[in-house]
């Protein structure tokens, strides 16, 4: 990628990132090689692939998109975003020790207990909005500082360039997951965290087409670390869905520039709403850490969840059934708008316990606003809570 383009706005940068001409037929978009090994002209004698567990052209044309798009200097994809979590856990070993925030992905907290701490990591789950509960937790053990910010489901936001001097001097490294912000408002590496996770299936794919994760960092000894770990685990995406998320990642600045404005008259209007009760959105002046959202992110996103005013399970089902427009469906960042139910749906593995201290209650309800028109998507909403 040249040096102009690398100095241009976003937009520019989602549009021709990690894609040049083919120097073979000169096609503007990167080919589709749908191919598993490569001949070789003598023994170690290549033009730069042997297998394509190792790497891919089209792969590798969508990792210097990522790399790019994340203001960092390398970037890989894998066949998940928990395959892409995955892959940092396994840089750990027995004895170590995480802190995490306490309002992640229910997925995300399933491979922590289930899997990794079985294994000998001890994990540290908290409040990550306020940095010295990170310092309380941060010990000679900690390896890995893990935060989603905003948060899902419950749109916590935590000052990353905070948390990145705080570890200053200690060999923990910084993950932040920025699925919900989305690189197009939020760029961590810059905040100083060492490593950048998304789950490609929301924004970065953008069309509910794909399942794919990846990682993104500025330290080339991390990327060799993880590279090699992609490689020998083998969790990478088919070139075919490579060539969808690049394709996807074109439109992604003019996407979430329409989820940004469709999330902000939405969070607006449900918050004047008599059904409702609680509106969790950072645009909000009031909401818990806005300043710091609105220092290190340039928008503020098209999730919201709320709570309603009726906080029985059974109005709260029946809203969610009762959309039209918004799909009930598990999953976000799409161009469709998306309704669910956590406590019920991507959080019904968070301990019931847990769900009802962190405020994840039988009456929150999660949207994910898609590209449609506003006035359509209120319309619906109006409907659904008067059903």
């Amino acid at each position: 990628m040249s040096s102009e383009k690398q100095a241009a706005g976003f937009s520019t940068l989602a549009v021709h990132s990690g894609v040049e001409p083919d120097p073979s037929t000169g096609a503007i978009m990167t080919p589709v090689y749908l191919t598993s090994t490569y001949v070789q002209d003598g023994i170690g004698q290549h033009k730069g692939y042997e297998y394509s567990r190792s790497s891919n052209p089209t792969r590798d044309a969508l990792e210097a998109a990522f790399a790019a798009l994340e203001r960092g200097t390398h970037g890989l994809a894998f066949s998940s975003g928990l395959a892409a979590i995955d892959a940092v856990l396994m840089t750990l070993r027995p004895g170590d020790e995480v802190i995490a925030g306490d309002d992640l992905y229910g997925g995300t907290r399933r491979l922590f207990t289930t899997h990794y701490e079985p294994l000998g990591i001890r994990f540290h789950f908290v409040d990550t909005q306020d940095t010295a509960r990170v310092a309380d937790a941060l010990n000679e053990k900690t390896r890995l500082v893990w935060l989603e910010t905003p948060t899902n489901p419950l749109l916590r936001v935590t000052d990353i360039a905070a948390v990145a001097a705080l570890l200053e001097g200690h060999p923990a490294r910084l993950g932040v997951d920025n699925t919900f912000a989305t690189p197009a408002l939020q760029n961590p590496l810059t905040e100083g965290a060492d490593i950048v996770m998304h789950s490609v299936t929301k924004y970065l794919g953008g069309h509910s087409d794909v399942v794919m994760g990846a990682l993104m960092t500025k330290d080339a000894s991390i990327d060799a670390e993880l590279r090699t770990l992609q490689n020998n685990v083998g969790a990478i995406p088919g070139p075919m869905d490579c060539f969808l998320v690049l394709r996807g990642i074109k439109t992604l600045g003019i996407r979430v520039r329409q989820h940004c404005l469709n999330g902000k008259a939405i969070a607006q209007w449900l918050a004047e709403h008599p059904k409702v009760d609680k509106v969790y959105w950072p645009g909000f002046e009031g909401f818990p850490n806005h300043e710091v959202a609105a220092r290190q992110m340039q928008d503020f996103g098209g999730m919201i969840s709320f709570t309603l005013s009726d906080d029985s399970l059974a109005a709260s089902r029946k809203v969610c059934e009762s959309t039209r427009i918004f799909a009930l469906a598990e999953s976000l960042g799409g161009v469709e708008s998306l309704i669910e139910h956590p406590a019920l749906m991507t959080h019904a593995s968070v301990p019931a316990e847990q769900r009802a201290m962190l405020g994840i209650n039988d009456s929150l309800i999660r949207l994910s606003c898609g590209i449609e028109d506003p006035e359509d998507l209120i319309a619906d909403l109006d409907q659904a809570l008067n059903a």
